[in-house]
């Protein structure tokens, strides 16, 4: 995709003769890169209060009180359930979730966020709150509540098959 230290130019799907303007880039390459940047601000942020970012985004997924199943929650965020598993241990080592049988279907086990758990996600939220404000100012986007349809929440809620 480049010139060889012999000088000779590279061929090939992708390559780019010398002296020409390399392709514009891709919507996907785009939104891969800013999803790498915010998540390495997100990750760095939250690292103050010794959290990763797939740790809070289970807290964030378990707040609504009426605890979720492994599987919903791995549907939910798109994190392979052995990943997920782990999650949820290391959440519950810390006292931070819970899992608790369904008194109907024993066989259904559900997560919790505990009240510690919430404690917590309240100073994590504050943290990650900070760094979407300071995005969004640097960027110029507005703010999803003022427009919930906006193209950031059309995007997320695409759905492609392969």
């Amino acid at each position: 995709m480049s010139a060889n230290v012999t000088g000779q130019e590279a061929t090939g799907p992708g390559a780019v003769a010398p002296g020409a303007a390399a392709p514009a880039p891709l919507l996907v390459e785009l939104v891969a890169l800013a999803h790498r940047r915010l998540t390495a601000g997100l990750a760095a942020a939250l690292a103050e209060e010794d959290c990763t970012v797939d740790q809070w985004r289970v807290m964030r997924a378990l707040a609504d009180e009426r605890g979720r199943t492994m599987g919903e929650l791995a549907q939910a965020l798109l994190i392979p359930q052995a990943s997920l598993s782990r999650l949820v241990d290391a959440l519950a080592d810390a006292g931070l979730a819970y899992r608790r049988q369904d008194d109907r279907d024993r066989r259904r086990i559900t997560a919790h966020l505990s009240r510690r758990g919430r404690t917590r996600l309240t100073r994590l939220d504050a943290l990650a709150a900070a760094h979407d404000a300071a995005v969004r100012t640097a960027c110029a986007l507005p703010d999803p509540a003022a427009d919930p349809t906006g193209p950031l929440a059309r995007l997320a809620a695409l759905r492609t098959s392969g």
